[in-house]
C-alpha cells in the first residue's frame, strides 16, 4: 500500500490548471498550422494564423489561450493499492482547482446554483470523474472547459435500427446546428453505448484523445475519418467565415450497452482543447 498525501494532489491539480489554460497542446498546434497550409479560402488561412499566434503568445506570456477558463472536468484514475492521506481526495482536487484559479488570474465562471447564479468566487467544484484501477498511482487529467462549447452538445437515444448511419446523421447535425457558436475550428468527442449519461461521460473522455492519434479500433478509426470528412464539408469554417477546416478532429469512445438501446452523445471542443495530465 502506497499513501499519497491530500496536498500532493492539491498542488498537482493547481500546476494542470494553470498550465492547461495557458499551454495549447502540441497534437491541435500541429493541426491548425496543417489545416491553414491546406486552406484554400485566403479568410480561413488568415483566422488559423490569428488562432496560431494567439496560442504562441499565450505561451510566451503564460496567459490565458482564452478569456472564458471554463468549468474544470477532471478524470482521476487511481490504483487500487493507493491509500490517500491527510484528508478527502474530492476536498483536495477542488482545492487545487481554487489554488490555481486564484494564483493564475484564471476567470471564475461557476455559479453555485444553476438557478440562483451565485459565482463561488475560485471556480469550484469541479466535475470529478473517478475510476479505480490496479496499481499505486493516481492519474489526474484536467480539462477546463468553456461553454460556447459546450453549450452545443447533445445527447440522444438512438434505435439500435438507426444504426451507424444514425450516428453519422446525428454528429453532423448537431456540428451544423452549432454553426460558429462553438469556435471552430472544432474537435469533436463522441460517446457511443452505455446510458444516456454514461454516453456523455464518453464524449468528455475523447476529447482527452491526441487527435493526431489513430483510433486503436480499425472499425471506429474508419468511423472518426469519415464524420470529419463529413463535417468539414458544411463550409462553417474557422470561426465560421467558411473554409474546409470546421473541425480539427474527431474522437470516439464507446462501452458496452442494452439490446434496446443504442445512446449516443456528442461534447463539441473548440480548438482551444484544453488539458493537461500527470501522474503522481
Amino acid at each position: 500500500m502506497r499513501e499519497i498525501s491530500v496536498n500532493e494532489i492539491t498542488g498537482a491539480v493547481k500546476k494542470l490548471c494553470i498550465s492547461a489554460n495557458v499551454n495549447l497542446n502540441s497534437d491541435i498546434c500541429c493541426a491548425i498550422e496543417k489545416a491553414q497550409a491546406e486552406e484554400t479560402s485566403q479568410t480561413a488561412k488568415s483566422v488559423l494564423g490569428i488562432l496560431t499566434e494567439n496560442a504562441d503568445i499565450a505561451k510566451e506570456k503564460q496567459v490565458p489561450i482564452c478569456q472564458d477558463t471554463g468549468m474544470v472536468i477532471v478524470f482521476a484514475k487511481i490504483g487500487q493499492d493507493v491509500h490517500i492521506t491527510g484528508g478527502n481526495i474530492t476536498d483536495a482536487i477542488n482545492e487545487g482547482v481554487a489554488q490555481g484559479y486564484t494564483e493564475g488570474y484564471l476567470r471564475k465562471s461557476v455559479v453555485g446554483d444553476p438557478l440562483e447564479r451565485k459565482n463561488t468566487g475560485d471556480n469550484t467544484p469541479a466535475v470529478i470523474y473517478y475510476d479505480i484501477v490496479s496499481g499505486d498511482k493516481i492519474k489526474i487529467s484536467v480539462m477546463p472547459k468553456g461553454f460556447g462549447s459546450e453549450n452545443m452538445g447533445a445527447a440522444r437515444m438512438l434505435k439500435p435500427s438507426d444504426g451507424v448511419g444514425g450516428v453519422i446523421d446525428f454528429v453532423v447535425d448537431t456540428v451544423k446546428k452549432a454553426g460558429p457558436n462553438p469556435c471552430p475550428p472544432i474537435v469533436v468527442g463522441i460517446g457511443i453505448g452505455g446510458t444516456m449519461d454514461k454516453a456523455a461521460q464518453l464524449s468528455k473522455e475523447a476529447l482527452l484523445s491526441p487527435i493526431d492519434k489513430p483510433n486503436e479500433n480499425p472499425y471506429y478509426e474508419e468511423l472518426e475519418n469519415t464524420i470529419l470528412e463529413k463535417v468539414n464539408k458544411l463550409d462553417i469554417g474557422p470561426q465560421g467565415f467558411g473554409g474546409k477546416t470546421t473541425a480539427l478532429g474527431v474522437n470516439i469512445k464507446t462501452f458496452p450497452t442494452h439490446i434496446a438501446g443504442l445512446p449516443v452523445a456528442v461534447t463539441i471542443s473548440c480548438h482551444v482543447t484544453r488539458h493537461a495530465e500527470t501522474e503522481i
